[in-house]
């Protein structure tokens, strides 16, 4: 790549970063049809994707930690039902069609985004809810079909775990980007990317560019989440989920 080429990279990666540290989620909707747009074939394009999306979550981390104090015993249950579904959805999504499914993501990531504007009181405070083991038990069932989804298609799927964890566990909406941009974000994430590197290729003389896009836009979108509270947080999940939604309908109506 030339240098302009490398800024670009850089500028999509900031701006798709920033926006994601902020929603909880959605780089992808910039970041990948950038990398595709620049000539990389899908797979390859993903797996690099996968790997400085990783840097989005150390950024964001790093702001974080200094204010943000998670439960690492919830943090740890997140990871244990996400992961295995991470490593099962990027094993198989280089061997399928999946312009269906991004179509039927795509609806139901605009359908959250509209679910939470209708909603305007949801995330805005915390109660603990469904702690127990029949809320366990279901909350896991669905953080792993979202690891699933999670490890194949990358567009969005950390605003699910966001929204999941604000509707069912009763987290704010700061509080759960706080937990998806550390778990999703550098776990989540590092598992697919190693997962993807294996069984296909990363182009690593693209990352450079991505890396630090990631880790800047990572910082300053979870500054921004911080200081400005639930209210920025919240609109900012509702613009992004709509935005990705609808960018996953009109990419699935492309490949038909």
């Amino acid at each position: 790549m030339d240098l302009f080429e490398q800024f670009l990279l850089f500028v999509v990666s900031l701006v798709a970063n920033l926006f994601s540290a902020l929603a909880g989620g959605g780089a992808g909707l910039l970041q990948l049809p950038a990398l595709l747009f620049l000539g990389l074939p899908f797979g390859v394009a993903l797996a690099t994707h996968k790997v400085a999306s990783v840097f989005l979550g150390l950024g964001a981390t790093a702001r974080h930690m200094k204010s943000s104090s998670l439960d690492w015993k919830f943090a740890a249950f997140i990871l244990a039902m996400g992961l295995p579904g991470v490593v099962l959805g990027a094993s198989i999504i280089l061997q399928i069609d999946d312009r269906v499914s991004q179509g039927l993501l795509g609806l139901l990531t605009l359908g959250l985004g509209l679910y939470s504007w209708f909603k305007p009181e949801l995330g805005q405070s915390t109660a603990a809810v469904n702690r127990d083991i029949r809320g366990y038990l279901i909350g896991g069932v669905v953080l792993f079909s979202i690891g699933a989804l999670n490890g194949s298609l990358t567009s969005g799927t950390g605003l699910f775990v966001t929204l999941w964890l604000v509707r069912w566990f009763g987290l704010d909406y700061k509080s759960a980007v706080a937990y998806t941009l550390v778990l999703v974000g550098i776990f989540w994430n590092g598992s697919g990317a190693v997962t993807l590197g294996i069984l296909g290729e990363i182009e690593w003389s693209w990352l450079p560019a991505l890396i630090l896009g990631s880790l800047i836009g990572g910082y300053l979108g979870a500054h921004f989440a911080i200081v400005k509270g639930n209210k920025l947080v919240k609109r900012s999940f509702e613009v992004v989920t709509v935005l990705v939604g609808i960018s996953l309908i009109f990419r699935a109506l492309s490949l038909i």
